[in-house]
């Protein structure tokens, strides 16, 4: 057993150790490594927001849901949107590197700015869609089955129209996926931003005053809380479809060029 333990330690030690060499490369695992670690942080509070927070609150009485609601948003909100969006830049950043890799192969450096042109235009008009969804969830999308599904065709179209747009014969299965996944991370960082922020602020501030002053919450209080649960309920079910072409992009190539 000392022998074993000892011929191990030996190997460990004499061993040739080559780590991959120029900037590129160190770029590419640096911006792996922030955009998994920002990853993991925003999916996490997004997770803790859906399935233990707002679940929990509405079982405890309004003098306790308000103290702990002004104690835990404002620093749960910092974390949440502050991860969101370096997770966003350090994965932009790799799918542009992505890009720019399949644009050479196919002869014209150029086309990197007209794929990443089409591909954030395309999920920016997806995004203003979902937004003026939630921005009628007391009129037409007040039913929460007739939002999913309107949410469901705006998010599957734009992802068909991407692939239509930028598929071509170097295209290859990382970027594609990407462009999915990566489309829809963009779309939560823009509900976490466009609407979840906006709307915790003020119900933040609305809490605070009504816990340390005994104001009354204004009458759309209610309305602008609902919408916060929306839109933060639409980046929960988007991510999961998110984590799997992110998963694709690797380990499970199923999506080519034309």
């Amino acid at each position: 057993m000392m022998l074993a333990t000892l011929t191990s330690i030996v190997a460990m030690i004499t061993a040739q150790i080559s780590f991959p060499q120029g900037g590129s490369v160190m770029e590419e695992i640096v911006l792996r490594w922030l955009h998994f670690a920002a990853g993991f942080v925003w999916l996490g509070f997004l997770y803790f927001f859906n399935i233990v927070m707002t679940p929990g609150m509405k079982e405890l009485e309004a003098p306790v849901r308000a103290r702990a609601f002004t104690a835990l948003m404002p620093r749960a909100m910092a974390w949440f949107r502050w991860s969101a969006l370096v997770a966003w830049l350090a994965g932009f950043r790799y799918f542009m590197i992505l890009a720019k890799e399949d644009a050479a192969n196919a002869g014209d450096a150029g086309l990197m700015w007209k794929w990443l042109g089409i591909w954030f235009g395309v999920w920016l008009v997806a995004y203003v869609l979902l937004h003026g969804f939630l921005m009628m969830s007391e009129g037409p999308m007040k039913n929460g089955w007739v939002l999913a599904v309107a949410s469901t065709v705006v998010v599957a179209g734009a992802s068909w129209l991407v692939l239509e747009l930028i598929a071509a014969p170097a295209t290859g299965n990382r970027t594609l996926s990407i462009a999915i996944g990566g489309g829809l991370g963009t779309i939560m960082l823009f509900l976490v931003w466009g609407m979840v922020w906006r709307c915790q602020k003020r119900l933040i501030a609305w809490t605070s005053a009504a816990a340390k002053e005994g104001a009354a919450m204004p009458p759309e209080a209610a309305m602008v809380a609902r919408r916060a649960y929306l839109a933060s309920r639409v980046g929960f079910w988007l991510s999961f479809p998110l984590l799997f072409f992110m998963g694709a992009s690797a380990h499970f190539p199923f999506l080519s060029g034309k």
